[in-house]
């Protein structure tokens, strides 16, 4: 007697596996992440995440040039923010001119199309490293958000289409929706970090940026006061939910491949957009395991991004985002 049913014909070669197959990549599914400094002819690599880069703003234009071509259609701009600017404040994120907002008019003259969103929180401006104003030793919330609703709202008056709040602040979406609207910014998006845990995946990031909290007695050491505690699952919900009702149009869940339980989750109970970063701490460990031959770079690669899309993302955030394209084409 014969199996009637033998799953494996669905598995014969590549060209039926290829039919059949539920979960594909594409370009249109890539955030690419973008870190500007100040300066001209610039294009320095970050030292904890090989193969990836800094640009200057004319280095800048050539590089969302090529991104374009490539058929990558979104980027994520952080900048790498001078010390002698950073204050406890954040004063220069509201700069008109500042580094962000001549960033994004740098990529929308290079490439008008190009969705471009950006990094709204405060660690890349704080001389304490964190993502809010520090007051009696403790982040503070409040005035932290009206700041960062400022903030968005530079960003908009830039020409950002979507602007990205990662800093956890409670009520931070609906004080910057609301301003956006006063302001006339009506089709100004928000992508929210709803879900970002408090994780040790970003360290190259912060290396990026020079933006890790700086060990001082008096202030927190890390940002578990406001990120989430990564032992949590249903909180993650209910920050999520909160953020769409505040006006959330994309949410987010950083880190990526420790938390596809969150975000499966997430997208079982939503109606918007789901996004995921696939962080520097991933990035590092595969580059640095596929350099010492211990796996295979692509192989990993495509797993990890194919597992965070058929997890449920609909947008990736990833620095692999030019080698997954090359290997496709």
């Amino acid at each position: 007697m014969f199996p009637l049913r033998r799953n494996r014909r669905l598995r014969t070669n590549e060209a039926i596996r290829s039919l059949v197959r539920e979960t594909v990549i594409t370009p249109n599914d890539f955030l690419v992440p973008l870190f500007v400094v100040e300066g001209k002819g610039i294009k320095e690599e970050i030292p904890s995440m090989p193969n990836y880069f800094r640009y200057s703003l004319d280095l800048l234009e050539k590089e969302v040039k090529e991104l374009w071509a490539m058929g990558l259609k979104s980027v994520l701009v952080f900048v790498k923010v001078p010390d002698n600017l950073k204050d406890n404040k954040g004063t220069e994120a509201l700069n008109q001119n500042g580094l962000m907002q001549r960033a994004v008019k740098t990529i929308k003259n290079a490439v008008p199309e190009m969705i471009v969103m950006t990094d709204v929180a405060l660690d890349p401006y704080s001389i304490y490293g964190h993502d809010g104003v520090i007051e009696n030793g403790m982040v503070a919330n409040d005035i932290t958000s009206s700041i960062l609703a400022e903030m968005a709202l530079s960003h908009a008056k830039a020409g950002a289409d979507f602007v990205a709040p990662s800093d956890m602040m409670d009520g931070r979406i609906l004080e910057m929706r609301e301003l956006l609207e006063d302001e006339g910014f009506i089709n100004t998006g928000i992508m929210s970090y709803s879900a970002k845990y408090a994780s040790a995946f970003y360290g190259p990031f912060r290396d990026a940026l020079d933006s890790a909290p700086v060990d001082l007695i008096d202030i927190p050491k890390d940002k578990k006061t406001y990120q989430m505690d990564y032992h949590n699952r249903t909180e993650a919900i209910r920050e999520t939910e909160m953020d769409i009702d505040e006006g959330a149009d994309i949410v987010m869940v950083k880190p990526g491949i420790a938390y596809l339980d969150i975000v499966r989750d997430i997208k079982n109970a939503v109606d918007v957009p789901v996004a995921v970063y696939q962080v520097s701490g991933e990035y590092a460990m595969i580059k640095a395991a596929s350099e010492r031959g211990w796996l295979d770079h692509d192989a990993v690669m495509m797993e990890q991004i194919t597992a965070i899309k058929r997890a449920g993302a609909d947008v990736i955030a990833s620095y692999f985002a030019k080698d997954v394209i090359r290997l496709l084409k």
